[in-house]
């Protein structure tokens, strides 16, 4: 089974949970519990800045840029392992992650990163800030 969609990890194990059970009361005989492995998470945020992806093409390894063919730069982070595509907007999305914890991780270092080599240009004195990695997991 594949469950698509969403918000948590919390959110699809119970939706996965709450299949199984109608399965049962629909007459299916399932033996056991379900195991529940997340495979790939996907996210997306906005850092709150606009960034210069010909510039971030040449500062950070593992990247591509055709602009001719798609409009945003693919990032592959070695740790966490994800694959970040970054928009010029300042809007990303991260894949590849196999718990949530990993995609705020990513996209705070990929913050910091960018912030520290000037990459990223913000509008206004104060720097948009992303909330910090939590310590439980989300609902």
């Amino acid at each position: 089974m594949v469950c698509t969609g969403s918000k948590s990890e919390r959110q699809a194990h119970k939706a996965v949970l709450k299949v199984v059970d109608e399965l049962k009361k629909g007459g299916i005989v399932i033996v056991g519990r379900p195991v529940i492995v997340v495979q790939n998470i996907v996210a997306s945020a906005g850092l709150g800045g606009t960034i210069d992806l010909e510039k971030v093409v040449y500062s950070l390894k593992k990247t591509m840029y055709e602009p001719e063919q798609f409009p945003g730069l693919i990032y592959r982070m070695d740790e966490p392992k994800v694959v970040i595509l970054i928009f010029a907007s300042g809007k990303l999305v991260c894949t590849g992650a196999k718990k949530e914890i990993q995609v705020h991780i990513a996209v705070n270092k990929l913050q910091e990163t960018l912030e520290a080599k000037n990459l990223i240009m913000y509008e206004g004195p104060d720097k948009p800030r992303l909330p910090p990695i939590p310590t439980k997991p989300a609902d």
